[in-house]
């Protein structure tokens, strides 16, 4: 009887049967594991405040125990692991970007509403007249601190466990060996000298002890303060108040700000709406250089392709030529720049190229020609890239067409040598055309992939020389993803991760343009090739 859709068909027998059920078993370990971590760091997800995470995690898993549980999902195991990573590396960075591009996601705004709010509500002040104590500090066995507090004005006391009380000098057994009113134990604590207790600034830096309606801390390695709590948020009118004048601080572009337009710092991140694509348009400052980085990458994508597909195509015809002698071994050295990984051709020729000390410099010089200001110059650092972007490029596109040569057929070369054609008209009305079908795809990708060639440009000019006047950080060389690259990281004012998602967006839309068009290109060239 043929099995049922969605049921396998496994071989019988005592020994498939028992080796069936250990692995079945060993799954099923295995998936329970799986589920339990997966459960766990939900779990902390959600108390740290990440609800949506942690619900996309709880569905994921129970997409995965559905795929590997249940007969009628068998196919899907396969694929599981790549789908969902696929997921995790491309959906869902590429849906994150789409949501950063719409906030004002960057310096000063890395913070959600509500844990601006708590940090806000940290800070602490110290009042007139606020009380300072000396200290002794303990540390237990296992690692904990614990402070005893002096003053001339009353009894010491103890901090510990987050509060401070007056010191039992009986409850807590403090040992005063040397009678120095010092105690140099606390129960089962040790005192700590003042270079232990520099080793552990860090965790001094963030205690914090409850006193009454004030705070206790460590103002130095020798002292405590006391410290009253800053700003009081109230959520009924939403507003900041500031407990030592009493100023309202109302939620406004990112930050809390009061009547005068004074603001809190640090800020949240917030919808910004179209606000980040309407810079691209509305500032100058920032239009102008958008506008000549946005023509220079279309520019080096066009002229990139041209010098590369022109070099390749002209050596791999030359190369063709079986009349040709040692053409193999000139293919061999003329393939060398493609062997050699790019990042290291990029920077030896940064180093070729050097003003001051370059090989390159230094042979114009012998003939007579001046220095030429490769990088600090607009114009020539440009062309330096090209040359660089066309020495690493062509290898791959005469490889190319030296592969599309041979599927030419010889007939068509040996009718038109009959028909009187020239090796010039061979070339322009058989040659050309047919490579074309193989080729004009890749001349498409070869656009989209130096469209956003990020390497070169940043090895060899970093973006520079820098625009004047560029209110963002923008130069001469700079492509867009470049562009955006020094926008997330290396703006002067900090970073603008929602301004770099905007136009990442952007660059999105242009190479997805540009995969339909490779795509359309390539079906109509196979139908042409078709009829060859």
């Amino acid at each position: 009887m043929a099995a049922k859709y969605g049921q396998v068909t496994r071989p019988g027998g005592v020994a498939a049967t028992v080796f069936r059920m250990a692995g079945r078993s060993l799954a099923w370990l295995l998936l329970g594991m799986v589920d339990a971590a997966g459960a766990w760091f939900a779990a902390r997800l959600y108390l740290d405040g990440a609800i949506w995470p942690a619900v996309a995690l709880v569905l994921g898993l129970v997409a995965t125990t559905y795929v590997f549980t249940n007969d009628r999902a068998y196919p899907l195991r396969y694929i599981w692991p790549g789908l969902v990573f696929f997921i995790l590396l491309v959906v869902y960075p590429i849906g994150y970007t789409v949501y950063v591009a719409f906030t004002n996601y960057g310096t000063g705004h890395m913070l959600s509403k509500a844990q601006a709010i708590r940090q806000l509500e940290q800070m602490v002040y110290s009042p007139p007249g606020a009380r300072r104590w000396s200290f002794t500090a303990f540390q237990s066995p296992t690692g904990e601190l614990s402070f005893l507090l002096y003053d001339e004005t009353g009894p010491a006391l103890l901090a510990r466990d987050g509060r401070v009380r007056p010191v039992d000098p009986v409850a807590d057994e403090l040992v005063d060996a040397d009678q120095d009113g010092r105690p140099e134990r606390l129960g089962q604590s040790t005192a700590l000298g003042v270079q232990q207790l520099a080793r552990q600034l860090a965790t001094l830096q963030q205690l914090r002890f409850e006193w009454g309606d004030a705070f206790l801390r460590p103002a130095s390695l020798r002292e405590f303060e006391e410290v009253r709590q800053a700003y009081r948020y109230d959520a009924a009118t939403d507003t900041l108040v500031d407990v030592r004048t009493g100023r309202l601080y109302r939620p406004s572009g990112g930050y809390f700000v009061d009547a005068d337009g004074n603001r809190l710092e640090p800020g949240f991140v917030e919808s910004v709406g179209l606000a980040n694509f309407a810079r691209l348009v509305k500032d100058p400052a920032i239009s102008r250089p958008f506008l000549r980085v946005f023509t220079w990458t279309f520019l080096w994508a066009a002229l990139t392709v041209a010098l590369q597909s022109i070099a390749g195509i002209a050596l791999a015809l030359v190369l063709n030529d079986p009349h040709l002698r040692f053409r193999y071994f000139y293919r061999s050295v003329l393939i060398l720049p493609y062997a050699i990984p790019a990042f290291i051709s990029i920077l030896v020729w940064g180093g070729l190229l050097n003003t001051e000390l370059g090989v390159v410099n230094d042979i114009l010089a012998f003939f007579g020609i001046g220095r030429i200001p490769w990088m600090q110059d607009a114009f020539w650092a440009r062309v330096a890239l090209l040359l660089v972007n066309t020495w690493l490029g062509y290898p791959y596109m005469m490889l190319v067409t030296l592969g599309a040569l041979q599927s030419i057929p010889q007939e068509l070369y040996e009718a038109a040598l009959v028909d009187g054609a020239r090796p010039l008209d061979v070339i322009r009305t058989i040659t050309l055309p047919l490579l074309m079908i193989a080729i004009a795809p890749l001349l498409v990708a070869s656009f989209a992939f130096n469209f956003n060639n990020f390497n070169v440009i940043f090895l060899l000019t970093g973006g520079g020389p820098p625009m004047a006047g560029a209110q963002t950080p923008a130069g001469h060389t700079d492509i867009l993803i470049s562009y955006t690259y020094r926008l997330a990281f290396q703006g002067g004012q900090g970073t603008q991760f929602g301004f770099a998602a905007a136009i990442s967006m952007i660059i999105f839309v242009i190479v997805a343009v540009l995969t339909v068009v490779n795509f359309r290109m390539t079906r109509a060239l196979e139908e042409v090739s078709e009829n060859v």
